[in-house]
């Protein structure tokens, strides 16, 4: 049985990826743990893929999948949960910035302590403050709409309970809101654990500013598919409604008042010369729009199975792993 699936996504990491390897072969078999590493080469320019084809044909312990051009660490991981075996699963750049060390502790916290998550806190970064000031923020927001008490959502090194990744689908830039994925999935026992966070040895970064930007839009959109993926007539049909019953009362309230001014003998205003007429009559065209955007969207939601189109180029050991 394999006790730990390391899954590791990558873009032009040549230079850290053999060092890598020996690294988590030295930590794991030390602490006799057995294990798995499933490299993800998302669309490497470099040598990476060859390297990881030579680990591969010296160790059948080191899967690979490599992509037809760059799809974003989501769909890496994605695709690697899929065939992960381990009981617990691990995720890790491959820079070498997170240490392997850290993986046997935090495996003992998924086995032993009962967690279904624990996630990496880098309590002293080793990057410019271009990136640790706007990480700070992002951390911040999502704590506060996630309801988690996480301080570093984006750190790459995390450690899940198999049923966990199994649980959930990962897409997008969704990567960096797992822990509000699983949350929302049912599992609540989510935990951090302090790591080293070394310098960058080799390569440079591959994420860049607007990142930041995105990961707000997406958590925008993992609060509300989570919430209401399922039943979007909850929320469509609810304002909808309320738009329509709104513009409906004011509409019903301008005619009644027209028809107390003609008892009255009072001076008489047509209705549709009156601007609040069309704001109630737009406020009920947008109410009925939104109550048929819910329906829609309840249709669609109960007949579209989910499904991934990810083009994988290549594979290595992945149909053996599959058919043990």
């Amino acid at each position: 049985m394999i006790k730990a699936s390391i899954v590791i996504p990558l873009l032009n990491e040549q230079d850290s990826l053999k060092e890598l390897a020996t690294w988590i072969d030295s930590v794991l078999t030390a602490h006799e743990i057995s294990y798995e590493v499933i490299f993800v080469d998302d669309g490497s320019s470099d040598d990476s893929w060859k390297i990881i084809t030579e680990l591969s044909a010296n160790d059948d312990r080191i899967k690979g999948i490599k992509f037809q051009r760059n799809y974003g660490k989501s769909a890496a991981l994605n695709t690697a949960f899929n065939i992960a075996q381990g009981e617990v699963v691990f995720t890790m750049d491959a820079d070498l910035q997170d240490s392997p060390d850290e993986l046997p502790a935090m495996y003992n916290m998924i086995v032993n302590e009962g967690f279904d998550l624990v996630s990496g806190w880098k309590e002293k970064r080793h990057d410019p403050i271009s990136k640790t000031i706007p990480t700070k923020l992002f951390n911040w927001a999502t704590r506060k709409m996630s309801g988690i008490e996480l301080h570093d959502f984006n750190c790459g090194l995390k450690a899940y309970r198999k049923n966990v990744i199994k649980s959930i689908e990962v897409y997008g830039e969704m990567h960096r809101y797992i822990p509000v994925i699983a949350k929302w999935a049912g599992f609540r026992k989510i935990t951090e654990k302090s790591v080293i966070h070394y310098e960058r040895k080799f390569g440079v970064s591959k994420f860049g500013l607007e990142r930041f930007v995105n990961g707000f839009l997406d958590l925008l959109t993992i609060t509300f598919v989570s919430r209401f993926g399922k039943r979007p007539m909850h929320f469509f049909g609810f304002i909808g409604t309320l738009m329509f019953l709104l513009g409906g009362a004011v509409s019903f309230w301008l005619i009644i008042q027209k028809i107390i001014h003609i008892y009255q003998h009072a001076y008489v205003r047509d209705v549709t010369d009156q601007p609040l007429f069309y704001l109630a009559l737009i406020s009920m065209v947008i109410g009925t729009q939104l109550f048929l955007a819910g329906f829609l969207g309840e249709l669609i939601a109960r007949n579209s199975p989910n499904r991934n189109s990810y083009l994988i180029e290549k594979e290595l050991n992945i149909q053996q792993a599959e058919t043990k």
